[in-house]
């Protein structure tokens, strides 16, 4: 009797995905493409500017050498006024932030009502840029340092609301039971069973935001709200090239002050 040997398995090649979903992802592409194409498009470039931008830029920068720092006891003092800006409205922040942030977590607020007041002022906040916050504030208080003061403070008040929130709302909840069937006051509830679970993100959130803050406020003066800023643009309209590069090398030394800085306050306080 003759054995007949068995026929291999068919081959099969393995596909990550189905014909249907190369299909859709195709297509996919196609309307991100058009949309992109659309939109730029859509868009009023003056095309003979973008092609002569190397240029342009290459006589800007040959204008900004040497830097002049014939001035530089005032852009010190500028700078200074930037510093005072973000760490004053940063701490104004966080003071008021805190009883948002509290309302605003589903586990702590009172009631319905105030968690969306809660929510509503973390919104409104983190949906009006620092600039337009500023130019709000210059038209009510006037040119300087309060409208910067103010500006940046309402901006940052949904940034560290909401971290605040977030962490509020991702406690253990066993030392709140805990300490609540001790029969504590509310007060002490919160001081004993919930700050200490937030501290962490408390500091990691308010050096973030300074740091943060740090950066836009050096472009409050563009808008009049006091700074480096205020420097900044008077040299632009004066053309006084070798200062505007002299001011930009010292926001560049602001901010990487402020990056070393707040590094240093996360190793010794986180």
């Amino acid at each position: 009797m003759v054995s007949r040997a068995a026929a291999p398995p068919a081959h099969r090649e393995w596909h990550r995905y189905t014909p249907g979903q190369r299909l859709i992802r195709f297509l996919s592409y196609l309307l991100v493409v058009a949309v992109a194409v659309w939109a730029i498009g859509d868009v009023d470039i003056i095309w003979p500017w973008f092609f002569d931008a190397p240029n342009a830029m290459a006589d800007l920068f040959g204008r900004m050498v040497p830097p002049d720092f014939s001035r530089m006891d005032a852009i010190v003092a500028a700078l200074l006024q930037t510093l005072n800006i973000a760490t004053i409205a940063t701490v104004f922040a966080v003071l008021l932030s805190l009883p948002v942030a509290y309302i605003a977590a589903q586990n702590t607020t009172p009631n319905r009502a105030c968690l969306w007041l809660g929510r509503f002022i973390l919104v409104s906040s983190r949906s009006v840029n620092t600039l337009i916050w500023a130019l709000l504030f210059v038209a009510i208080f006037g040119p300087g340092v309060l409208a910067g003061i103010l500006a940046i403070t309402f901006r940052s008040i949904g940034f560290l609301g909401k971290l605040i929130g977030e962490a509020i709302e991702e406690i253990d909840r066993k030392p709140v039971e805990a300490i609540e069937a001790t029969g504590a006051s509310r007060g002490k509830v919160i001081l004993y069973a919930i700050v200490p679970q937030v501290v962490p993100t408390f500091f990691a959130v308010s050096i973030l935001r300074w740091d943060i803050n740090l950066r836009e406020s050096t472009v409050l003066g563009l808008v009049g709200a006091g700074g480096i800023g205020l420097l900044l643009q008077g040299a632009i309209d004066t053309f006084q090239w070798q200062t505007v590069a002299a001011i930009l090398l010292a926001i560049i030394a602001l901010v990487l002050v402020g990056e070393a800085v707040s590094g240093w306050l996360r190793r010794k306080v986180i």
